[in-house]
């Protein structure tokens, strides 16, 4: 009876999994039918008939970068007399100096660029953009976090679609990497940003799927965001809110994947995990918020709805993930007969990775090499996905909640040094579990061996190598914290 039920629950998990490989297997399918459509050609527009933009730029704490991302909004080709750069600052760190010595350095050169500091941090970053919102003077809002170097010529590219066609409330540009090559760590997130800004947004975009803002590298008509109902924070991923309200509204977005916006990817694993969390409790929180718009909605098809659906769902992979790990030692101990729907359900999980080969091809003569990271960012997915989970259920269980930054440091290339910043990551409740896991998985390996459960050897080892991989970057980062108490003394 056991054997039975550990085979059904194995299957079921399987199914789970293999419904959001479907969900992949679409998207690359449409990616692969529209990545040859012609992109549309920037509208020739008079410079002397530019429009007013203010470009905003949230800070928290950004002592390393925040220079960086002044001088490169400051190289901005635009109209002095139409550009307004606002720094909103919700700092508790020298950042609000530096900021503060950058803008006035900037007004002397003749720019209209303004420091709000608040000194309540209401609503994190969704408070400060709806802070700054109040007092813009743009009909357009660009929006840059402080960890990204823009070109010049990002407004040039991206303003004049919004201006000729008046449907439209976004321009999204892609994420581009100013240091990927740093570590295993940074190669690995940038196959997966690589995969969602080529293969997903494009397919999402070009068939007419909800998509979302990714939070900065993007240029937003005011009125859209303003009949949207504004930037809110009862969830902490405010960009996939607004952009999903303004979609329901009938609003519409434009993805340029040729207008690239390079950025500073976190270097630590322990960054990683918590940036990780972070977007899988907003997304549930934005899933919960927008599910009854989103099936009741007149402007949508079936279709829509229901790839809008998995879109936001989409973390519900990780606590499928975390539970084939917990499975393992039932299935080494009973080696239950599967049956041949778990052959094929398996078969098909296998499906997904074809989204980050796709990527790599796509943007690069050298896709053989960047793709060698994903076995690195598969063992992340593994071991994060505890500390995932453990974001779902918060996001499920509760509204807002704290926007914790993801610490940055002016890296560049292979260029820099993140263990001598000041930042450094907090350690959370998720480590505990964690380690758990790893001993768990540990437990599974040392039990296949010995039953000679030859074909759950290579599973267990994957999971304990993603646990233990994981649970290394938190203790490392640890040690690193206990290393500065020890030079402050």
């Amino acid at each position: 009876m056991i054997p039975q039920i550990v085979g059904y629950l194995y299957t079921a998990v399987l199914i789970g999994l293999a419904l959001y490989a479907v969900h992949i297997v679409i998207l690359i399918t449409l990616y692969l039918w529209h990545c040859r459509a012609r992109l549309p050609a920037t509208p020739a527009i008079p410079r002397a008939d530019l429009p007013m933009v203010t470009v905003q730029i949230p800070l928290r704490n950004e002592r390393y970068v925040v220079k960086r991302i002044l001088a490169a909004v400051a190289a901005f080709d635009w109209p002095r007399d139409r550009l307004e750069i606002q720094v909103i600052d919700d700092s508790d760190d020298d950042t609000t100096a530096l900021a503060r010595d950058e803008v006035e350095r900037l007004q002397a050169q003749g720019y209209a660029i303004t420091l709000l500091h608040r000194q309540h941090h209401a609503g994190h970053k969704a408070g400060a953009l709806a802070a700054g919102l109040q007092k813009a003077r743009g009909e357009y809002i660009a929006i840059f976090d402080a960890d990204f170097a823009p070109m010049p010529d990002f407004l040039q590219r991206t303003v004049p679609h919004l201006v000729q066609n008046p449907t439209l409330g976004l321009v999204q540009g892609r994420w581009g990497h100013l240091n990927a090559e740093y570590s295993p760590v940074t190669r690995a997130q940038a196959l997966a940003l690589d995969a969602h800004f080529t293969v997903e947004h494009i397919a999402r975009n070009r068939a007419g799927l909800l998509m979302n803002f990714n939070g900065t590298g993007g240029v937003w008509r005011r009125r859209a965001i303003e009949e949207a109902g504004g930037w809110q924070y009862d969830t902490i991923a405010e960009d996939l809110d607004l952009s999903y309200r303004a979609q329901l509204a009938g609003w519409k977005i434009l993805y340029l994947p040729d207008v690239v916006a390079p950025a500073e990817l976190p270097p630590l694993v322990a960054a990683f995990r918590q940036q990780q969390y972070r977007w899988a409790k907003g997304s549930i929180q934005v899933l919960r918020k927008s599910c009854r718009a989103i099936v009741s909605s007149p402007r949508l098809n079936l279709a829509q709805k229901t790839m809008a659906l998995l879109h936001l769902s989409g973390y519900f992979t990780q606590p499928l993930i975390l539970a084939l790990v917990l499975l393992v030692v039932p299935m080494v101990i009973y080696s239950p007969r599967l049956p041949t729907l778990a052959v094929a359900l398996g078969t098909l999980t296998m499906l997904p990775p074809l989204l980050y080969v796709i990527g790599q091809i796509t943007l690069y003569r050298d896709w053989p090499r960047r793709i060698l990271a994903y076995p690195f960012l598969m063992l992340l997915g593994i071991g994060i996905s505890w500390n995932t989970t453990l974001g779902i259920l918060d996001g499920l269980l509760h509204w807002g909640g704290e926007f914790v930054r993801t610490p940055k440091f002016n890296l560049q290339g292979r260029q820099g040094n993140w263990r001598a910043a000041q930042y450094h990551v907090k350690l959370d409740r998720a480590l505990p579990g964690e380690i758990l896991i790893s001993v768990y998985a540990l437990v599974a390996l040392l039990l296949a061996n010995k039953l000679q459960r030859t074909s759950l050897l290579p599973l267990s080892l994957l999971y304990l190598a993603g646990e233990m991989l994981v649970v290394w970057g938190a203790l490392q980062q640890l040690h690193r914290r206990e290393d500065k108490k020890e030079q402050g003394r």
